[in-house]
């Protein structure tokens, strides 16, 4: 190591030898109004970590004074800047709770979405955070229809809504891949009524979703499958109802990929009301 690069080392650790000595001092003062300055400046220089533990520890002694309401909301914003989005989101409700009409009302309710977008997991895993967040942007749309963060708040309500169309696909396609593996269902049913059964409701529920020919198309095979499994006593309407979803799909959907699927079923089903038989 060279001696300009050791330079910068100790000089590194002597500066932040000081700024610590500095914050403890400050933190342990009995001036509030210093501690609360110097907290905002903390924050304004990027220092969030420094500024939420400050704005934290007074937010109980501003209580019913002129710096309570500020003192609340910076805090949720160091917070939030701090990447600490789960304590953001519950400050950013407690002032939404304590100050329904002020300053900072409009901005503490759009961070409530921002802050619990920021903890949405995959599609795979329990989407109760995406549900919350999508509930938290709704309140702030209907209550600042007219705000300037509307346009963002929107575009991610329709994110949030896509990942819990694609936990749906997941859903349904997992049902079709498990097949006749064991039943999901009442009324003897199976894992392709399931399927069925879930991607008709995702359809209902997110009419303009972009996996709408994917969940058709599960639909279409699943029909045609629980056809085939069935007990011979319900294969008959089942055919039928299979060979009129594919007939369904094929005008909804002619240039899809699974419109050879969707041929060779008909073809199948046609087969069965000849004969009453399906070859494999």
């Amino acid at each position: 190591m060279n001696r300009k690069a050791l330079f910068a080392i100790v000089s590194s650790i002597i500066l932040l030898s000081g700024c610590a000595k500095e914050f403890n001092a400050v933190y342990k003062s009995d001036d509030y109004i210093y501690r609360y300055e110097y907290a905002k400046e903390q924050y304004n220089r990027e220092k969030y970590s420094r500024a939420s533990l400050l704005f934290g520890d007074m937010v109980t002694l501003f209580k019913g004074t002129e710096n309570a309401e500020e003192c609340l909301f910076l805090y949720g914003m160091s917070c939030y800047r701090g990447e600490d989005y789960e304590s953001a989101a519950e400050i950013f409700k407690k002032y939404c709770s304590s100050y329904a009409k002020g300053k900072y009302a409009e901005l503490a309710r759009y961070y409530i979405g921002e802050s619990l977008y920021k903890t949405v997991p995959e599609p795979r895993l329990d989407q109760t955070p995406t549900i919350q967040a999508m509930k938290a942007y709704q309140d702030f749309l209907d209550l600042y229809p007219f705000s300037s963060h509307k346009t963002d708040a929107q575009g991610k309500l329709y994110k949030l809504q896509d990942i819990l169309v694609e936990k749906e696909y997941q859903n349904a396609k997992l049902y079709y891949n498990l097949g006749t593996y064991f039943g999901n269902c009442t009324s003897g049913g199976n894992n392709y009524e399931a399927c069925i059964v879930t991607s008709q409701n995702a359809l209902k529920e997110y009419p303009f979703t972009t996996l709408r020919e994917e969940f058709a198309a599960l639909i279409m095979k699943s029909k045609y499958e629980l056809a085939v499994h069935s007990v011979k006593a319900k294969q008959a309407d089942r055919f039928q109802d299979a060979e009129d979803e594919c007939y369904g799909f094929i005008n909804e959907y002619p240039d899809s990929k699974e419109r050879v699927n969707a041929e060779k079923f008909i073809e199948k089903c046609k087969q069965y009301t000849k004969t009453g038989e399906v070859d494999d």
